[in-house]
């Protein structure tokens, strides 16, 4: 049974409170349920709210849509040390540090590079808490032998002391040291230390990213051959995510993407033919955005996309679930407009769909 819906207020933003039992704590495959297997709703502008499953996604498109997927694969991004002082700490590591000027692909090759990183404070909880001490030029020793040395804030000098600009120094290749030494990104909602391959999305192929870029999740091999049997085409891009837990009011900070000349070809193609574009995650939705209002389809993008600047390169999204505090909810916004989104959260509030990147979807259809 479902109980009283929380709260939830559409102006002048979209608030509501999330209770405890609408976190996802594991995946679906560990709750009896297929990788595909878990809620979506779908919530169209013609034909409003409708219960189904991710599986379901093939049958929820039309024919000529192009369903557009950021490819970027999940780093084992955190990692453990001690500071100087001999205080234990977590660390995990964002992006590349865009002022550094080199891509996440060189930084992963080489065996000293500059990071953007958030130090955290160990709980015996995944993820650990946040830890606001002032560390400017601390060194932190790595378990397998790096070494950390934090500069500044980032990403100007702040009180809030978060994220840092830090060089690290690996003994070996980063890529591959990370690898051997490191964990996927995890907070305290999860219910168990759960492995890297459930941090990954099936077709992943450019590792980069902190955090999965968690809407694609759902899509299996079943997906595609549907899709494929439906006439819906796919892209890929790629779009490195960083960190995911901002303070709250946090901006997206930047991010490394590449939209491929093939996409960029295919979605044109698409829409000129009165098919529909739909991204997979807010982050294709920033890739695609930056690109179509820069010209420039690979490099660092610092677009912040929300209601006040309408998109121009999506028709619909597939995604999660944000929490109240997500800046994400301002890009939902812009794609859907404030009363599809507010009645789609409402909804989804009132029958217990499931939060965070273990949870269920939400298919947008302005």
């Amino acid at each position: 049974m479902v109980g009283p819906a929380p709260s939830l207020e559409c102006a002048p933003a979209l608030t509501f409170a999330l209770p405890d039992e609408l976190v996802a704590t594991a995946p679906p495959e560990a709750r009896g349920l297929s990788r595909d297997g878990g809620r979506l709703l779908v919530a169209s502008a013609s034909e409003g709210l409708a219960h189904r499953r991710a599986y379901h996604l093939p049958a929820a498109l039309h024919p000529g849509d192009l369903l557009v997927l950021n490819t970027s694969d999940t780093l084992p991004a955190a990692l453990r040390g001690v500071s100087a002082d001999g205080e234990p700490v977590a660390v995990h590591l964002s992006t590349v540090d865009p002022a550094a000027g080199a891509p996440p692909a060189e930084a992963l090759r080489s065996r000293s590079s500059d990071w953007v990183v958030e130090v955290r404070r160990p709980t015996g909880r995944p993820g650990g808490a946040p830890s606001r001490v002032d560390r400017a030029g601390t060194r932190i020793r790595l378990a397998g032998g790096g070494l950390l040395r934090l500069h500044v804030p980032y990403p100007v000098p702040t009180a809030a002391y978060r994220l840092w600009t830090a060089e690290l120094t690996t003994p070996a290749p980063l890529r591959g040291w990370l690898v051997e030494h490191g964990q996927p990104i995890r907070y305290a909602y999860t219910g168990a230390p759960w492995p890297l391959a459930a941090y990954r999305t099936s077709y992943a192929d450019t590792p980069g990213s902190a955090e999965m870029p968690s809407a694609g999740r759902p899509l299996t091999a079943r997906t595609f051959r549907r899709l494929r049997a439906r006439g819906v085409r796919t892209a890929g891009l790629v779009l490195h995510s960083g960190v995911s837990s901002p303070e709250t009011g946090e901006p997206p900070y930047a991010e490394w993407y590449s939209v491929p000349p093939s996409t960029v070809d295919a979605v044109a193609a698409t829409r000129a033919a009165g098919g529909r574009v739909v991204a997979v995650g807010t982050t294709v939705v920033r890739a695609l955005e930056s690109a179509a209002r820069t010209g420039v389809t690979e490099g660092w993008t610092h677009l912040v996309v929300g209601p006040d600047q309408p998109v121009s390169t999506v028709d619909g999204l597939l995604t999660g679930w944000h929490p109240p505090e997500a800046s994400h909810l301002r890009l939902l916004e812009a794609v859907a407009g404030t009363a599809l989104l507010c009645a789609s959260y409402r909804e989804a509030l009132a029958q217990g769909y499931r939060w965070h990147e273990f949870g269920d979807s939400h298919l947008i259809l302005p």
